[in-house]
């Protein structure tokens, strides 16, 4: 594989990024811990799915809600201080429903409710967090920064569930709650080691950096890199929504098959993290969004012809694929080109997009899958793509120079 100057792991060769990723690992397996163990908690708690669907949103709305003004923050407080000020906060959230629970206090709107002050933190986190790896490394550097990330992401992905099943299993969800909040201290104490050159190149004044939608307006290969980032996620949120469907009514299938399809999926979406991370350039990223975002419409062609777990494995594990090449090859693109006096606006402005039209896509998706059938449920969220994908190709062409 071509890695580039420093091969795989080089941006690991600097240390700043070393302690991130060192501090992100300890917390993103706790956090998928906590993903675990409050799903089952809730449903334990209230055996509704409607339950789990409403503890799911109150942790997203605050951040499609207020992740722009995140974004802002993270432009003009110093990163490294606000980031880790997120943490502690999410720590103090995940130990006070460590605490509801194991006094057997804890109630279904417990739950809800610290999932909609996580969703307060991640608003402000999110961004901040994407704009602090920015100055982590040097430009030619960043590719491989942001595919190590999404890769620590998706092993995380992969080792956090099945801990959280083992601890749930025999000890119950409280001590996987403060596990998780223990696990945020890796990351406070990663950022307090860091060097002060990693909060980036001193800020702009206020009345001149622009804020993230007038500056996406003003570049358009930065408005068609969030407009395919959009129609891609659209079609990426109506499969996930529409696996369990498939699993029961095309392949026959229970639980067990769902999570092998999700498995699938999650190996993917390694794959595709570790591939952008042996990019050795910059140049090139918006063309790979743009062939992700193809490359989902494709994989949804593909789930919906399948009838064999197998075939249906497969289809899964190519979406997980191209839907984090697609978001990792969006982010790096957007570090490499916008300045860094307006980078967290921008990184909100794109996991808004992101997280935005994922919704969309799920609850699209859940309703054609009641109306026409989980398989044409999956071949129609090939079209919002496809759509999109035209409309950017059909402008680029036209496109006027950026800015200075």
């Amino acid at each position: 594989m071509r890695g580039g100057r420093g091969g795989l792991l080089g941006a690991l060769r600097h240390r700043d990024f070393r302690l991130y990723c060192a501090g992100q690992i300890v917390s993103l397996l706790g956090t998928w811990m906590q993903s675990v163990a409050q799903a089952w908690l809730v449903y334990r708690l209230t055996g509704s799915g409607a339950a789990l669907g409403v503890v799911g949103a109150a942790g997203l709305l605050p951040v499609l809600a207020f992740g722009l003004a995140g974004g802002m923050l993270a432009d003009r407080l110093p990163r490294r201080a606000l980031f880790a000020g997120t943490q502690l906060l999410a720590a103090a959230l995940a130990a006070a429903l460590a605490a509801l629970t194991l006094t057997g206090a804890v109630r279904a709107w417990h739950v809800a409710a610290v999932a909609t002050a996580l969703g307060l933190v991640h608003a402000v986190e999110i961004p901040t967090r994407h704009a602090l790896v920015g100055g982590l490394v040097p430009r030619e550097s960043l590719p491989n920064a942001v595919g190590l990330n999404s890769a620590l992401f998706n092993l995380a992905r992969f080792a956090g569930p099945a801990l959280a099943g083992l601890l749930v299993r025999h000890w119950g969800e409280g001590p996987v709650f403060a596990l998780n909040a223990v696990s945020y201290l890796a990351v406070v104490a990663a950022v307090a080691a860091m060097s002060p050159a990693a909060d980036g190149k001193a800020r702009a004044g206020r009345r001149e950096a622009p804020g993230a939608l007038a500056y996406a307006a003003g570049d358009r290969e930065v408005l068609c890199a969030l407009a395919v980032l959009a129609a891609g996620s659209l079609g990426g949120g109506a499969y996930t929504v529409v696996l369990p469907l498939i699993t029961d009514r095309v392949l026959g299938a229970g639980p067990g098959t769902l999570g092998a399809l999700m498995a699938a999926a999650g190996g993917g979406a390694l794959v595709g993290a570790l591939a952008l991370a042996t990019r050795g350039r910059p140049e090139g990223l918006a063309r790979l969004s743009r062939r992700s975002a193809a490359g989902i419409a494709l994989g949804l062609a593909l789930l919906a012809l399948a009838t064999h777990p197998l075939a249906a494995g497969a289809a899964t594990a190519f979406l997980g694929f191209c839907t984090t090449s697609l978001v990792a090859s969006t982010n790096a693109y957007l570090q490499v080109r916008v300045p860094d006096r307006v980078r967290g606006r921008l990184m909100a402005l794109a996991a808004t997009t992101f997280m935005g039209a994922l919704a969309v896509g799920q609850l699209a998706g859940g309703g054609l899958a009641d109306l026409a059938g989980p398989r044409a449920a999956v071949a129609l969220a090939a079209l919002p793509v496809l759509a999109g994908l035209a409309a950017v190709l059909s402008r680029r062409p036209r496109r006027r120079a950026p800015p200075p």
